[in-house]
């Protein structure tokens, strides 16, 4: 079917149960940013494919809302297809609840899969739209009435993480658990985000592309822990484990039944990380206690265990892309390249690391114009050919048994611009500016992001994505709910938290720029004005310096980036092979 077919199906169904407009946002029962594809329901319905946005359908209209990341790739892949792209997270912009608010009348219904929004999400629609006496319908699936073939629940196998790289038992966690539901004074908690899942138990597995998690629900109770995970997935050994820890296991598709049948309990849920529909079971016969998850803010602090392993990861990528680097060196302008092929060997050389598990996100790989859409998927199909002038961008990262890593370069691959050269160097200074500073305790995100972009801003330029995000430790490489961005995130940042720094600028047209180190925060003196954290440099690969302006950069920046260099070289060379050392030795050499 086409994306016009499909949008019909929807508005003959949306007609037949008295649905005014319906809602998609592409995500799952778990309020998972990368979903497993029987949920990938934006995607299906519109045809766009990124990571972010909503789709509303009225019965003449349709729009899909999505920030800067995607503004570029959302215009392609919805033409021809009626929906209008909106731009979300932009002042004075219309938001879908604007919108949807100017297209229905009174009395009117907006429906919804309330299993797919979070809790937060639909409380916000429900205020909005009940004022203006619009009704809500948040118990519906219209498109898995016309989702023919729609893909079946992921079954791939499960494994228990070591405690070798996880650090904390499975048993000490649902303790910690249970001191914090104490403090709530709650009798039950319950667990959904797949990652807050992965964490406490101390489980891994590949039910979402890229992500190492395993579908599943758990609840946190009193005596112990229930887990909703389908038995089949694990080995024998490994359901032996958990059972021996006191973990109940239950068939996944039981949790919304076992929720039924709590009453008269203190439950303890996050609002932004549960569904509106396990929220309309409990809240009948119980209290709901909302607070931010308790195992995503342990989760975001790593311990001395998943710092080593986050560690060693970077190492592993250091080598790998030092293999990138001498085959792209070696074949470009020999041999017919292309964006893809990039992308691929990027994986592959990833893969011949010890304890590779796969790729943490698709890689953006974008040369020439490509370069500029900022989360651009590339395909076989639309790549661009890379030849021996300009710049590329590549922003890769590898899933690791011990840790995952997220890291972005951008290279010159011959002549370039000065316009080109002034661009890196301001979106460096942005990186070096942040990664230098130093910070009182209680500082949050918002407050350092201004680092990043001074001198872009000095230069009336900006990009329009966030400085930095949370990485977890073997675990999905978008974590919060620590972030580093202009929104305001009330989350302090805190020792333990790993972070990405990826300032960047994009020209439509012509190419983009970023450049990404993962950080961690850690200690650094306490003294009469209090107690001040720093940022530690965990990634290990070069920064390209033939693209650097020397004149636009300070001493104390000419400086960070030679000391960068020099431990860089001192801890990749014992591993590497000799034609990685060269290499490495050149691309180290000090301004």
């Amino acid at each position: 079917m086409t994306i016009q077919e499909k949008i019909k199906l929807l508005r003959s169904r949306m007609r037949a149960s008295n649905i005014q407009a319906y809602l998609v946002n592409g995500s799952d029962p778990h309020m998972s940013e990368y979903v497993p594809a029987r949920w990938q329901s934006r995607q299906f319905a519109s045809g766009f494919t990124g990571s972010y946005g909503w789709m509303a359908v009225t019965l003449d209209k349709a729009a899909l809302w999505t920030d800067s990341r995607y503004f570029l790739q959302a215009k392609e892949q919805l033409k021809n297809t009626g929906i209008a792209m909106m731009k979300a997270r932009e002042s004075e912009a219309l938001t879908l609840e604007q919108w949807i608010t100017t297209e229905l009348d009174q009395g009117d219904t907006v429906g919804f899969d309330g299993s797919c929004y979070s809790l937060a999400e639909a409380e916000a629609f429900e205020s909005k739209f009940l004022k203006k006496n619009i009704l809500i319908n948040s118990d519906i699936d219209l498109l898995d009435e016309i989702w023919s073939n729609r893909p079946p629940l992921p079954a791939s196998k499960a494994f228990l993480h070591t405690l070798e790289w996880a650090g904390i038992s499975r048993t000490q966690k649902i303790e910690l658990l249970h001191s914090e539901m104490k403090k709530a004074d709650a009798d039950l908690m319950v667990l959904t985000a797949l990652d807050d899942i992965g964490w406490t138990f101390n489980i891994r597995g590949a039910d979402v592309e890229c992500n190492p998690v395993v579908l599943s629900f758990a609840l946190i109770t009193e005596k112990g822990a229930k887990l909703f995970i389908d038995k089949s997935k694990f080995e024998t050994y490994a359901l032996s484990e958990l059972e021996k820890d006191g973990i109940e296991l239950l068939p996944y598709k039981s949790f919304y039944g076992e929720l039924q049948s709590i009453r008269g309990q203190a439950v303890v849920i996050d609002p932004d990380r549960t569904n509106f529909h396990i929220k309309n079971i409990l809240e009948s016969e119980n209290q709901i206690v909302r607070q931010l998850s308790s195992a995503s803010l342990f989760k975001s602090r790593k311990n001395d265990a998943e710092l080593a392993g986050m560690k060693k990861a970077q190492i592993a990528d250091g080598l790998a892309l030092l293999d990138f680097q001498l085959w792209l060196e070696e074949k470009l302008g020999k041999e017919t390249i292309t964006e893809y092929d990039v992308a691929m060997k990027l994986e592959a050389f990833r893969a011949k690391q010890r304890g590779y598990v796969g790729t943490s996100f698709f890689p953006i790989v974008g040369y020439l114009d490509h370069g500029a859409i900022v989360h651009f998927r590339v395909t076989d199909e639309i790549a661009n050919e890379l030849n021996p002038e300009g710049i590329l961008l590549f922003d890769s990262g590898g899933q690791y048994q011990y840790g995952t890593t997220d890291i972005t370069r951008t290279i010159s691959l011959g002549p370039v611009t000065y316009k080109m050269k002034r661009d890196f160097t301001q979106v460096l200074k942005g990186m070096i500016n942040l990664t230098r500073i130093k910070f009182p305790k209680g500082t949050i995100g918002c407050h350092l992001d201004i680092l990043a972009r001074a001198a872009l801003w000095n230069d009336n330029k900006n990009y329009g994505h966030g400085t930095g995000h949370g990485v977890g430790a073997f675990m999905n490489v978008h974590e919060g709910p620590q972030s580093i961005r202009p929104d305001f995130n009330n989350q302090p940042l805190k020792p333990g938290h790993i972070l990405s720094n990826e300032p960047g600028i994009y020209r439509t047209g012509e190419y983009g720029i970023r450049t990404e180190n993962m950080i961690h925060v850690v200690e650094d003196i306490e003294n009469e004005f209090g107690r001040f954290y720093k940022f530690e440099t965990l990634t290990k690969f070069p920064i390209d310096t033939r693209l650097v302006d020397t004149t636009l950069l300070t001493g104390e920046e000419i400086n960070w980036i030679n000391e960068y260099h020099k431990d860089v070289l001192s801890t990749l060379s014992s591993f590497t092979n000799p034609a990685q050392l060269q290499l490495l030795k050149r691309l180290t050499m000090p301004l």
